[in-house]
């Protein structure tokens, strides 16, 4: 609780935006040896600049102004570095009547990293949430009672049968679970579990199983998988996309929930991503089978029937506008290429099983070029895969250049940027759960790099977009809720908008500035207060399209900013 209560006394100073002058910082903190960069906006700092020092001694820092110009809103800004500020604590940073706070500790990510994971064990489905304190909640959405769609009948299972179907995790701002986003979600985790193994052995993240032998990571993703197991049609390996209600839930609790749910047609993305999340859980867990006696196994065999039937049924594309009898209006989750969760699920197989049959898959989905990972584009967890083999395997080379190559290009041009960041400098970052898949993802895009190198040069980059994450930005948010001096106080989340709790579940990721506002016109007397492709944010409920939170956004917050706590 160190570091919390110093993170606290810190950000009390808060940042008084007065006389047109804005400070934009990292509101959580900085490694000692990190560079110490400030983002001022409305004069030149150059001479004003004055730093209370940890033990109170007032100091005027020579600091660096360089000046630049917003290619996306053509506003001037001075970026600052304030030189070596190492002691670890609190500083306050001044101008004129302006001032913000900067905490320096030697794990300045601690607590936002471990409320990042925790955030998995407060959005659990079907269980009462009893650890949580004011966040504990009734039980809701059992799923004992699930019907099988019309789209996804098979002879054994024809439409109207009754299956269990129960824990999960709630996908994101709504209460439905989706196959591909969850596999996903358990996949980019389990990457970065696996790169920094003895670290995540370490954390404790206050959940139910957390005195057992399995660290606690692990422990969260079994809650999902146990789910996802349910998921599989056991006639004939194929799984089903999702499991959901005909239509959105209002803005109630858990328990106050009572549409019908339905498993909905078989996909070949889902039971791809499926068949790859259960070949690396097989792996993984084997270790902890005192826990978790025979999941490996069973693990195994689920995965490689799923191969199976994804190869039986290539074209087997989720298109909800079919779906009739119910009708379905709720997240789709669709793509109409399955190239990249071939090459992931081949990828996965071949270093559960060593069978040829999947090197030879694997090779034939290769990719041409790294890409961030996202849950439509997996490509990157296939690369991850064979990074984790290490340089005796197979693609470990063609995937370690395309890495490097995507690195090197992302950092080009910071130097001149606008918030010292390979993140946020072309209107093309910004969009729909931009924070997650550009700027997290990315983030650990450069610590594989870093890692693979044996090298800092990387790191360096990495931090900047957590500082951009954390507060250097257009917005000044730092955006993960319940951390900073101005963080989403309204996020698109049910459970938060409905128990009463004025403050959100503490340690979620928003979706981030969405210049294609797609809410626009369900926003009420709601506006964006900006159409700059990074200011085009807005802290309410109602804006799902810049808000909203996901596992998968949360799962690349875990994976970045738990890497960065491990260093």
């Amino acid at each position: 609780m160190k570091i919390l209560t110093l993170l606290l006394a810190c950000t009390a100073l808060g940042m008084q935006a007065q006389d047109g002058i804005q400070i934009r910082r990292n509101q959580v903190g900085c490694y000692p040896d990190q560079e110490k960069i400030i983002v001022v906006e409305g004069t030149n700092p150059k001479g004003k600049v004055r730093v209370t020092m940890p033990d109170g001694r007032v100091v005027k820092p020579r600091v660096t102004v360089r000046k630049t110009v917003s290619p996306l809103s053509g506003k001037q800004r001075y970026v600052v570095d304030l030189g070596n500020l190492s002691t670890p604590g609190c500083y306050q940073v001044s101008m004129g009547s302006q001032s913000c706070s900067l905490n320096v500790d030697s794990r300045p990510f601690a607590d936002i990293a471990t409320a990042s994971l925790r955030l998995f064990y407060l959005i659990r489905s079907g269980v009462p949430i009893e650890l949580g304190g004011a966040y504990n909640r009734r039980a809701g959405h059992m799923d004992t009672l699930v019907l099988v769609h019309p789209s996804a009948a098979s002879p054994l299972r024809p439409a109207g049968t009754a299956i269990s179907s129960p824990l999960g995790w709630y996908d994101a701002g709504d209460y439905n679970k989706y196959v591909v986003n969850s596999a996903f979600s358990i996949g980019l985790m389990l990457a970065a579990y696996e790169q920094r193994s003895d670290y995540f052995a370490r954390l404790n993240t206050n959940i139910p199983e957390s005195n057992n032998s399995t660290p606690d990571i692990l422990d969260e993703m079994m809650f999902n998988l146990q789910w996802l197991f349910t998921m599989q049609d056991p006639y004939d390996g194929g799984v089903y996309h999702k499991l959901t209600t005909p239509d959105f839930e209002g803005f109630v609790l858990p328990d106050e929930c009572h549409q019908q749910r339905y498993v909905v047609a078989k996909s070949v993305t889902a039971t791809l991503d499926f068949a790859a999340v259960m070949a690396d859980a097989a792996r993984l867990f084997a270790p902890f089978s005192h826990d978790y006696p025979a999941f490996s196994a069973q693990a195994a065999a689920v995965a490689e029937r799923a191969y199976q039937w994804a190869k039986a049924n290539p074209t087997a594309f989720y298109h909800q506008e079919q779906l009739a009898d119910p009708a379905v209006t709720t997240g789709t989750y669709g793509d109409s290429n399955a190239s990249d969760e071939f090459f992931w699920a081949a990828s996965a197989l071949y270093r559960l099983t060593g069978k040829q049959y999947y090197l030879d898959e694997a090779r034939r989905y290769q990719p041409s070029r790294f890409t961030t990972p996202s849950w439509g584009g997996v490509a990157a967890l296939g690369a991850f895969e064979w990074l984790a083999a290490g340089a005796g395997s197979d693609m470990y080379q063609p995937m370690r250049s395309q890495l490097i190559s995507y690195c090197d290009e992302a950092v080009q041009g910071v130097e001149q940027s606008c918030f010292l960041s390979p993140f946020g400098n072309k209107a093309t970052d910004f969009g729909w759960g931009c924070l997650a898949e550009f700027c997290c993802c990315q983030g650990m895009a450069l610590l594989y790099a870093d890692q693979l190198q044996g090298t800092t040069a990387y790191r360096r980059f990495a931090l900047q977009n957590a500082d951009y994450l954390l507060g250097r930005n257009a917005t000044g948010y730092c955006y993960v809720t319940g951390f900073g001096d101005k963080s989403p106080q309204h996020p698109h989340h049910r459970i938060s908008a409905a128990d009463n709790v004025r403050a959100p579940f503490p340690g979620m990721l928003v979706g981030g500035p969405n210049p294609g506002q797609q809410d626009k016109n369900d926003l009420g007397s709601a506006t964006y207060p900006s159409n700059f492709p990074d200011e085009s944010y807005l802290d309410e409920t109602v804006s799902y399209a810049s808000n909203e939170i996901a596992i998968n956004w949360n799962a690349s917050l875990v994976a970045f900013l738990c890497w960065l706590d491990s260093l």
